[in-house]
């Protein structure tokens, strides 16, 4: 093979890769920070993947996702942010409030989408809701105005209870928020607000032990990832002590809690998906606003109510979404 044919098969071999190069840096990869884990969140997965898919984006096919999962521990999620950026992910998925600000600390320039997060401009995630700015927006579940009615539903439900518990997770970025917005529902109806922290699951056991010494007449748990997975072991704790609880998320209710008032996340998430495939079509963050709920659940277990002893008032269950028989 003379020089000159050696150049020309040369040529024709970086002719050759550069497209390649090309087509395999064209299949964009999203960072997906959950603070659960893969069982906890598969349906919200699945609706977020169902968003892509609509939108033209399927994993395996023309897209990669790379999963991070806290396992419960939010102490966690700033290195699992990091890695991701370390990665130079083109776009982060961040679920709650936890993940979201990991995420903004690790990067100022890769895309971020927030789901689940309680007021993103309080938090300092975005300037405002119809200009986020910055690398970051996506959909709030205003958990603090929700908190303060959830409280306002079970002074209703139980008119006698004195004492209205709040239990909180302490690693729960917007806690102060939550925690001032339910004191303030607390006084409005003349009740003590006992706040009680809990971040394990044995320390969620001790809350609820504690709650003779405090006379707690009911219970409200505050929205939180891990709390989120934790369904079986609230509702058992909430029967077993025989106190009234009120929840954020509808399955509480279903798997038999007494009531639970909040959105929908399913909707949600497939939204979050599409938000970002519009992302990574060109669409810059800073000119998607911020999306807050507009529909709401209500939720009652009509069976939890008869063994707690308790009658729904006529007014909670005209509002009701679903009531279990």
């Amino acid at each position: 093979m003379t020089r000159r044919e050696l150049l020309v098969l040369m040529g024709a071999a970086v002719a050759v890769a550069r497209p390649l190069r090309a087509q395999q840096k064209a299949v964009p990869v999203i960072g997906y920070l959950n603070p659960t884990s893969p069982d906890a969140a598969a349906p919200a997965t699945a609706a977020f993947l169902r968003g892509l898919s609509e939108a033209g984006y399927v994993e395996g096919q023309n897209l990669v996702i790379e999963y991070r999962w806290a396992e419960g521990q939010n102490d966690r999620l700033p290195a699992l942010a990091a890695d991701l950026v370390a990665r130079k992910v083109d776009l982060i998925a961040a679920i709650g409030g936890g993940a979201a600000l990991a995420s903004k600390n690790a990067t100022s320039t890769i895309p971020v989408v927030f789901m689940g997060v309680a007021d993103p401009v309080a938090t300092g995630l975005v300037t405002s809701f119809a200009r986020p700015g910055g690398n970051l927006t996506g959909f709030s579940n205003m958990f603090i105005e929700l908190q303060a009615k959830r409280l306002e539903l079970m002074s209703e439900l139980v008119p006698q209870a004195s004492v209205i518990a709040l239990l909180m997770n302490p690693t729960q970025p917007n806690s102060e928020l939550q925690i001032k917005a339910v004191q303030e529902a607390a006084r409005e109806k003349g009740v003590r607000l006992p706040v009680l922290m809990a971040g394990t699951e044995s320390e969620i056991d001790a809350a609820f032990a504690s709650f003779g010494q405090q006379h707690v007449g009911a219970l409200v748990v505050a929205g939180d990832a891990f709390f989120s997975s934790r369904d079986e072991q609230f509702v058992g704790l909430a029967a077993r002590y025989k106190v009234p609880a009120i929840y954020m998320w509808p399955y509480f209710a279903t798997a038999g809690g007494l009531i639970s008032y909040g959105i929908d996340n399913i909707p949600v998430w497939r939204e979050a998906g599409i938000y970002a495939s519009r992302i990574l079509k060109g669409t810059k963050p800073a000119d998607l606003p911020v999306q807050q709920p507009t529909t709401f659940e209500l939720v009652v277990n009509l069976k939890t109510a008869k063994a707690l002893g308790l009658t729904i008032p006529p007014a909670i269950l005209a509002r009701a979404t679903e009531v279990i028989e």
